[in-house]
């Protein structure tokens, strides 16, 4: 079965975006912790929280993914951002110990000219204190497209991070396959090698999601602008052959394509149609 959702809004709570997901044909989804260009969050809303589950069950929805807001960033050279940075994700993680089944990803951030080794350890230091063995929500890394001193623009950076957390069970990668493109690792044309090669640095057993997402620019251009699936550099055959890979296919993967409800439910559609069951 094809694991497959999208990016949702979460400002009328968890419950009416299960029932979202289960208009478009999706078994799981995304959504944003709090305000992705800010910093505030909802009063938490357990009862919500327990709603959602029970209908998450019923629906077989799963494996959800939360994204940490745009403005987090661990490495940056400003203390207080970085404190800003630590308490979101400390206020993130423990909303989330109410929604089973749920991950949690973030952009590693950016290391502002301090360079990419000061970014990696102000990144681990920060996972270093706010890890829990008792925690269940497994935290990703997400893959970076290499712009502006973006740090999580290569494998080896991202190992880096992972090999300076002390619990490396509570840690994981999320692909995002346009910032893996824009980044300069061929998907496209070297699928297989590229993931011989994510396996070598990282390990596939870490990498945990996928953001499924076309290109609005060509190779190894270092930007990040997503596109709808199939109009875009990366191209619908490269999407099936991702969404196919017996390294990939039990993953779950999530749209953040450039659409509204109708959009994402119709690349859903498409994409299962190209899903071969094993």
């Amino acid at each position: 079965m094809l694991r497959i959702g999208c990016h949702l809004s979460s400002s009328k709570g968890y419950l009416a975006m299960g029932k979202e997901a289960v208009k478009i044909k999706a078994n799981t989804f995304q959504f944003f912790t709090r305000n992705p260009r800010g910093g505030s969050a909802k009063p938490l809303n357990v009862a919500d929280m327990e709603a959602y589950t029970a209908f998450a069950r019923e629906q077989g929805i799963a494996h959800i993914l939360a994204h940490a807001p745009y403005t987090l960033n661990a490495c940056a050279k400003d203390e207080g951002l970085r404190t800003f940075a630590k308490n979101t994700m400390a206020d993130d993680l423990y909303r989330l110990s109410y929604l089973p089944e749920s991950m949690y990803n973030f952009h590693p951030g950016s290391h502002v000219k301090q360079g990419p080794d000061a970014g990696i350890d102000y990144i681990a230091e920060m996972l270093n204190e706010l890890l829990k063995p008792e925690q269940k929500t497994v935290v990703l890394l997400e893959t970076m497209s290499g712009k502006g001193s973006e740090v999580g623009r290569t494998f080896e950076e991202l190992r880096s991070i992972l090999d300076k957390v002390e619990l490396k069970d509570k840690m994981g990668v999320c692909l995002d396959t346009c910032h893996v493109y824009d980044g300069g690792y061929d998907i496209v044309d070297h699928l297989e090698e590229v993931l011989k090669e994510f396996d070598a640095v990282i390990g596939l057993d870490r990498l945990k999601a996928i953001h499924l997402n076309d290109s609005k620019n060509p190779f190894s251009s270092h930007k990040d602008r997503h596109e709808k699936i199939g109009e875009g550099s990366i191209g619908l055959p490269a999407m099936v052959r991702i969404i196919n890979h017996p390294s990939l296919r039990e993953l779950p993967f999530f749209l953040e394509t450039p659409n509204e409800l109708l959009g994402y439910a119709a690349e859903i559609a498409l994409l299962k149609e190209h899903y071969k069951e094993v």
